[in-house]
């Protein structure tokens, strides 16, 4: 098959073009809020065991390289803030973000998928109803909603992870673990942790959304639009953060000690 650079920006287009369709489609009324509710829950049950599986060794992990480092620098009384920022900037994001698209996004490409091979989605659209605005957009804001708890829920576990290795297992200092809390990290970073968690929910249910309604193939044409659908939601996920981080360090000024 010929070189065509047409079909090279095919895909990236149609995706681009649904992001905008589909969060228009947000703001439009009426709102389909029973498909929402029903979504965040279905997309709790998929999610919150990983989260709390996941969050668990995050803190640890965090906890225990931040803990040697401060001590072989002679700053243990850190640990406690350099473990809150290093949890509530990076390590929730990307675990939420990690989560989300593994699970969530994944959990909507097949269901869309299934959907469209068993022809409902064509069906639909010849009884005059619009599928992004009836199943995809309510499924786009419980991801959102839910990927900002389960940030939360990282942020937790995180934190009280950090204090148990910090001052249980290492033998640090519970006073100087607590007092330092807030001497690197602030609000504007909790803001910004949260605001990273909905974008990428936001992101990641849009790509399980638009890999869905373009599975063909049968039911292996939906096992690969699911894998398609996970990578494709990684490399966004990663791309988005390293910018976002980027905007934030330029506009937010770390604090001085």
């Amino acid at each position: 098959m010929a070189f065509s650079p047409v079909l090279i920006l095919r895909g990236p287009g149609e995706l681009t073009a649904m992001v905008v369709q589909v969060t228009r489609r947000i703001f439009t009324r009426p709102f389909q809020f029973r498909e929402f509710v029903e979504q965040a829950w279905f997309i709790t049950s998929v999610t919150l065991i990983p989260t709390i599986l996941v969050s668990i060794p995050f803190g640890a992990v965090i906890s225990l390289q931040v803990g040697n480092l401060t001590g072989q620098l002679g700053a243990q009384s850190f640990a406690g803030a350099t473990a809150v920022l290093a949890t509530v900037r990076e390590a929730a994001p990307i675990a939420a973000a990690l989560i989300i698209a593994g699970a969530a996004g994944s959990a909507i490409c097949s269901d869309l998928g299934a959907r469209t091979i068993r022809e409902e989605i064509d069906a639909m659209e010849v009884l005059g109803v619009d599928p992004l605005e009836r199943l995809v957009a309510p499924r786009v804001v419980a991801t959102m909603f839910v990927a900002a708890m389960i940030n939360g829920i990282v942020i937790a576990a995180g934190i009280g992870g950090g204090y148990f290795f910090t001052v249980i297992v290492q033998g640090g200092s519970a006073g100087a673990f607590l007092a330092n809390f807030t001497v690197l990290a602030g609000l504007p970073d909790l803001y910004i942790s949260m605001i990273k968690a909905v974008l990428f929910g936001w992101l990641a249910a849009i790509v399980g959304a638009y890999k869905g309604l373009s599975a063909g193939g049968g039911p292996s044409g939906v096992g690969r639009a699911v894998n398609e659908s996970v990578i494709i939601a990684f490399m966004l996920l990663f791309f988005l953060n390293a910018v976002i981080t980027a905007i934030y360090f330029q506009v937010v000024p770390p604090p001085g000690l």
